[in-house]
């Protein structure tokens, strides 16, 4: 789970907290064979013994150190996805060089080692602050009341729109990553992979002008989804998510295992989401918050999430409705309207909490995703410029096609890797979408 606040929201979002809330999804009597079990995408090795998939890093991203004070701090590239670490209680510096237009966006995902104890409380604090330290916005995230290691997604931004009132001008920028955990946390390091797009300006001709999000859409939910499961793997990881469009689909899932899909989402189009798991064959007991599913938009930004009990009866866990995507809804002060302000490909992170296992046994369980897109596509905003990565906040017919095909999450192109300072195991490694090979600089310390 995650939430985002710029500087002059916070007093807005302060009710929020760092931590949010869980919200419990409603428990609906679904039939035992809509939620079939099917292989996961997981290693021989690993699915024998019953242990949760390596998260998959994307294939190119690039290893950086992050440095502990602004003067060494790497520069990231527009564009670009990184792999770093960062040990406990750690606090990392990255830094950006932005222009005075464009909008910048660093999500970063905390991955812990699957046998890692973690609190609910333990997570990771995102921010972008300028030259002068002063915080352009910042993000959070943290592992929630499943108390299971999974990987946690936060994001920051430097923007530069009507609404906002510092950080609007060129020069040196830098991404603060903080480890926030608490005594009886396991003390080894994490992994991160950190994602950099950027968002040109408008046109300023198309400029819409507004400084307040869309109040007026379809907050109804739709009638459920029903007919037979198509059996869809999900992925490791954002890089190998599995490419979902409309309709019902079926995966299985371990305790502490987080299976990552993908779906196309255009501008003007609503998405709807349930996830259900099925029953269990043996076990007794009552596990308070077992499955999560987050929703993460094209910048891998945190939107919303939802939760659900598990008793050992199938369950379901439904998103609240989301607003149609539109770049104005950048202006709300909810993270589930403002995160819906592009194009592109959505993200649905399903996490079985590891305590599952305790009560159930290893699995895997069943899980059902009913997936809708409503709405006709309409036209995007006239940008000056491009994005990059190139794509990030269009929906082709390509992406379509894949979403109807099923591509993304191919186990075969996954490769396991060992990092050697990392006791916790080897992470599996997968490309990602439209991801252009990133340049490090390092920094120079000429004096001006």
């Amino acid at each position: 789970m995650g939430r985002r606040t710029g500087w002059w929201r916070t007093e807005a979002r302060r009710a929020a907290g760092w931590h949010g809330v869980l919200r419990r999804g409603r428990a609906l009597a679904a039939a035992a064979g809509a939620a079939l079990c099917v292989t996961v995408a997981l290693p021989q090795t690993a699915t024998a013994a019953g242990t949760p998939t390596p998260y998959a890093f994307a294939e190119d991203a690039r290893t950086v150190k992050g440095a502990t004070g602004t003067t060494d701090a790497v520069r990231l590239e527009p564009g670009g996805t990184y792999r770093s670490a960062v040990r406990d209680g750690g606090k990392l510096y990255y830094r950006l060089e932005l222009d005075a237009t464009a909008d910048a966006y660093v999500s970063v995902t905390a991955v812990p080692g699957t046998a890692a104890t973690v609190t609910s409380s333990d997570g990771l604090k995102v921010s972008v602050q300028d030259a002068d330290s002063h915080t352009c916005s910042t993000g959070a995230a943290h592992f929630g009341a499943t108390q299971s290691p999974h990987p946690i997604a936060a994001w920051a931004s430097r923007e530069v729109g009507p609404d906002t009132y510092l950080c609007k001008q060129a020069g040196t920028y830098y991404v603060v990553v903080e480890r926030r955990t608490t005594p009886g946390s396991a003390p080894g390091d994490w992994d991160l992979e950190l994602d950099y797009v950027s968002e040109p300006a408008l046109k300023k001709a198309a400029g819409s002008g507004a400084t307040s999000a869309p109040e007026a859409w379809n907050s109804a939910s739709p009638q459920a989804l029903v007919g037979d499961a198509t059996r869809r793997a999900g992925g490791a990881g954002f890089a190998s998510a599995a490419a979902l469009g409309q309709g019902v689909w079926k995966d299985a899932v371990r305790p502490g295992q987080t299976l990552f899909y993908k779906v196309p989402v255009d501008w003007g189009q609503q998405l709807y989401a349930t996830a259900e798991t099925g029953s269990s064959t043996g076990g007794d007991g009552f596990v308070g918050t077992a499955l999560t599913m987050s929703l993460y938009n094209p910048v891998r930004g945190y939107v919303d999430d939802v939760g659900s009990g598990y008793s050992g009866d199938q369950t379901s866990a439904a998103l609240d409705p989301l607003p149609p995507v539109a770049y104005d809804n950048r202006h709300a002060v909810q993270n589930r309207v403002s995160g819906m302000r592009f194009a592109g490909w959505y993200y649905l992170a399903v996490h079985l909490g590891a305590p599952v296992a305790d009560k159930f046994g290893k699995g895997p369980f069943g899980l059902t995703l009913r997936v809708r897109v409503s709405g006709t596509a309409g036209s995007g905003p006239s940008y000056a410029g491009q994005a990059e990565p190139s794509g990030v906040f269009e929906v082709t017919r390509q992406d379509r096609e894949e979403a109807a095909a099923g591509a993304g999450a191919a186990p075969q192109t996954c490769r396991a890797v060992r990092r050697e300072a990392r006791p916790e195991g080897p992470r599996a490694v997968a490309r990602g979408p439209r991801r252009r090979a990133p340049t490090v600089r390092e920094p120079v310390t000429t004096a001006r």
